[in-house]
């Protein structure tokens, strides 16, 4: 059971990325989740290079709360990262994952704290 929900994942994936790329003027922003956190990354597709990233696993990270008010506090951080930056506007990738919980909150908390998607 778990190769497929794996595989179901991996295919949703692939037809996301199909569509969606960063660039230099409008780069990806790349949600991964794990059972323990989640992590945000804005990504230039074209040079192939990470530009801020985030993560509620990280050291200078205190947000405590269930995982959804973490994620909302991630987003707003990778939000003010990027903004620091000079990145306004970005693509939204959920990486194969519904838009819902912690995806959405992660997403909500970006767009309150001022990115473009």
């Amino acid at each position: 059971m778990a190769g497929n929900k794996v595989s179901r994942r991996e295919r949703i994936k692939q037809g996301i990325r199909k569509r969606i790329s960063g660039s230099t003027e409008r780069p990806r922003l790349s949600v991964y989740r794990s059972n323990k956190g989640i992590y945000a990354q804005v990504i230039d597709d074209k040079a192939g290079i990470t530009l801020v990233s985030a993560s509620s696993l990280a050291k200078d990270f205190s947000v405590s709360g269930n995982k959804v008010e973490q994620s909302k506090a991630v987003g707003k951080l990778i939000a003010e990262k990027a903004l620091a930056a000079g990145i306004s506007k970005v693509v939204f990738d959920r990486n194969g994952y519904l838009y819902h919980g912690r995806v959405k909150s992660l997403a909500d908390g970006a767009r309150e704290a001022g990115l473009d998607f």
